[in-house]
């Protein structure tokens, strides 16, 4: 088995920029996932595993087998060269380079009457990592990003999501292409905004339902408003008139399962 005792490794320093840049996980089609869990969930989820690195006296050959599974190479670390490559504070001994999947519309693949959450141009880590967490919760069938600000990979986008970025079916796009896609599949469009808006409780989510929130900052695009099934607003009580995001998006979800699961 092979073993890397250097943070100076020229393999490692390659590491190194696929953790910290987005060009270099775009330009090789790969990304690091740190940590058991998401290693597990990344492969339930389909993700090709191509090598995991592991501290040996931090993991059984067990473990190790079973994250790397039968295809990936192992490569032997220290904890020198581990604290190199580690994101996240806690230690858990074990990071996988891993092949990004295709994003593309086309690719969903969806079940009838299908609930899907949009999220137009999320910006901040911690909202979309906390609406993937959210959407993982509600079994939604799909996570679409409209005008996408970020990569997927980033790792501050695998550690918010605790793992749910490999659990959901994700795809991207722009605006326009989003829009035409949902309508393509006579989706109904709710979209989370406070223009010309009825209230989100009184609408019917049973149908094909896709609910659209947009940036705390801006809210949603005209394209969206106009080409809402219907624009919906959460009622506030106190003295502002908007919530986090993702609080926003977990509100419509689950009454929209409320619907489903009762009806």
């Amino acid at each position: 088995m092979k073993q890397i005792t250097s943070a100076q490794n020229p393999f490692i320093k390659q590491l190194v920029q696929l953790q910290e840049k987005s060009k270099a996980r775009k330009q090789s089609g790969t990304f690091l996932i740190e940590g058991q869990r998401e290693l597990e969930l990344a492969r339930k989820g389909g993700y090709e595993i191509e090598t995991v690195l592991f501290v040996h006296d931090m993991l059984s050959e067990q473990q190790v087998s079973q994250l790397a599974g039968a295809n990936a190479e192992r490569i032997e670390i220290n904890r020198e060269v581990y604290q190199k490559l580690a994101y996240r504070d806690s230690t858990e001994g074990v990071i996988g380079i891993a092949k990004t999947k295709s994003l593309n519309l086309e690719d969903l693949q969806l079940k009838e009457n299908p609930l899907i959450l949009v999220m137009e141009a999320p910006e901040k880590p911690g909202n979309l990592g906390a609406m993937l967490r959210t959407a993982d919760a509600a079994n939604l069938d799909a996570v679409i990003i409209a005008n996408a600000k970020t990569d997927f990979y980033n790792p501050n986008i695998v550690r918010n999501s605790m793992g749910c970025l490999f659990t959901n079916q994700i795809a991207a796009g722009t605006t326009d292409e989003v829009i035409a896609y949902l309508k393509s599949k006579n989706i109904n469009i709710y979209c989370a905004t406070l223009q010309d808006s009825a209230l989100y409780h009184e609408q019917d989510y049973t149908t094909g339902t896709a609910l659209v929130v947009g940036t705390e900052a801006t809210g949603l695009t005209q394209a969206w408003r106009y080409a809402a099934t219907q624009n919906i607003i959460i009622p506030m009580q106190g003295a502002i008139d908007s919530m986090n995001v993702s609080v926003a998006a977990a509100i419509l979800i689950f009454e929209a399962k409320r619907q489903r699961d009762f009806k």
